[in-house]
């Protein structure tokens, strides 16, 4: 299939790029050191309209769709992939809101978002990762209102600059995932904390924290979608969140393969450059194949959502395999540089730990194999 970005999807894509490389590749490693996201950095964002991105142009969005969104984030992913989470998780967070809701719920949060404010989407808990039915979080009626008791981890967004989230919780605990509802809470409401911030191996700039509610009380308004439908709104936000992190990836794969091939044509061994060394040939041949792949099976995974069509497969194929060579492509790149490419002077370092999560969040890549199998089997 032939692959052709519309005018504005290549504006998107400069533009995109641009940010990246006067914005995000001078202060990427020191955010990683840091643990920490520039303020500044998700403010200009914001001001660009990269926040609304998919927002409809009557929320004050860009109005523009998921191939537009993938090859954001792909640009940003090169010079900062936390930068590109942050994008990618927020997009996530307010698809489920573009879809189901109600007109007041559209106005206050993609009218926010498109103006800048950042969403998280918490469905992860100490007992319910891969297992998404697993969900042990209540919002139970109590007149108006749901109380919601729980606790989230591994929540992204949410930590220092979040807005808002939209969570999963049990509204009827005796019906199991048929009891699952979406809920959005609001930073700031009486009973919701943002508990431990997590240090991790990678993507360090990016929050990522624990997310606690105790007798949190919400009005009814907050629901998203019908009562007890939740956990299929939260199964169609993975699918099409599978496409941005797969965009995440392809970033990485591809920036790390751009270096590859400029230490190759630089560095003197044996009296001739790397390039010349046929071994290393075969490296750049195979990472090259590789991204061309991924980036092919993401272009088709976008276009067909924007076309309206049912993702989930295509969206875990591009998910399983632009993560998984994200990290075979950053660690040939690694061989390629040497004891170089180990060092914390060079990018190579940081952008191997940040390709690492990638097959393990959104959906582990054993996960999207269960998801390949089941719908070539049905």
């Amino acid at each position: 299939m032939a692959f052709q970005l519309s005018k504005s999807e290549k504006m998107i894509q400069a533009l995109a790029k641009e940010f990246a490389d006067k914005e995000l590749a001078p202060i990427a490693a020191e955010m990683d050191a840091n643990n920490h996201m520039n303020a500044e950095i998700l403010e200009k964002l914001g001001d660009l309209g990269f926040m609304g991105i998919g927002v409809p142009k009557e929320y004050g969005g860009s109005g523009f769709g998921m191939m537009a969104k993938s090859l954001m984030v792909t640009e940003l992913a090169k010079q900062c992939a936390a930068t590109a989470e942050v994008m990618s998780v927020h997009t996530m967070a307010i698809n489920p809101i573009m879809w189901y809701g109600t007109e007041e719920q559209k106005k206050k949060y993609l009218g926010g978002s498109a103006k800048g404010q950042i969403a998280a989407f918490a469905l992860t808990e100490p007992s319910a990762g891969s297992d998404a039915a697993g969900v042990q979080t209540v919002a139970l009626a109590d007149g108006d209102d749901y109380v919601i008791n729980g606790s989230k981890c591994f929540i992204s967004n949410m930590g220092d600059h979040g807005d808002f989230v939209t969570i999963l919780a049990r509204t009827d605990p005796t019906k199991g995932y048929k009891g699952m509802s979406t809920i959005i809470v609001d930073r700031g409401t009486p009973g919701f904390t943002i508990g431990k911030r997590e240090d991790k191996m990678g993507l360090r700039a990016a929050d990522v924290s624990e997310l606690v509610f105790e007798d949190c009380r919400v009005p009814k308004t907050q629901l998203l979608g019908p009562e007890g439908k939740g956990f299929g709104i939260f199964m169609k936000a993975l699918d099409a969140g599978r496409i941005g992190m797969a965009s995440q990836a392809l970033g990485i794969a591809e920036e790390a393969l751009r270096l590859s091939k400029e230490q190759l044509k630089v560095r003197v061994q044996f009296g001739k450059p790397l390039e010349k060394q046929q071994g290393l040939q075969w490296y750049i041949a195979d990472m090259a194949t590789k991204v061309a792949a991924a980036r092919a099976l993401i272009y088709e995974a976008a276009q067909t959502y924007d076309r309206g069509e049912n993702v989930t497969e295509i969206a875990a194929i591009c998910k399983y395999y632009a993560s998984e060579i994200a990290v075979e492509v950053t660690n040939k790149a690694l061989q390629i540089f040497s004891g170089y490419g180990y060092m914390k002077d060079y990018p190579l370092e940081r952008m191997y730990r940040d390709a690492r999560i990638i097959p393990i969040y959104e959906g582990t890549s054993e996960i999207q194999k269960n998801i390949i199998a089941r719908e070539e089997l049905r």
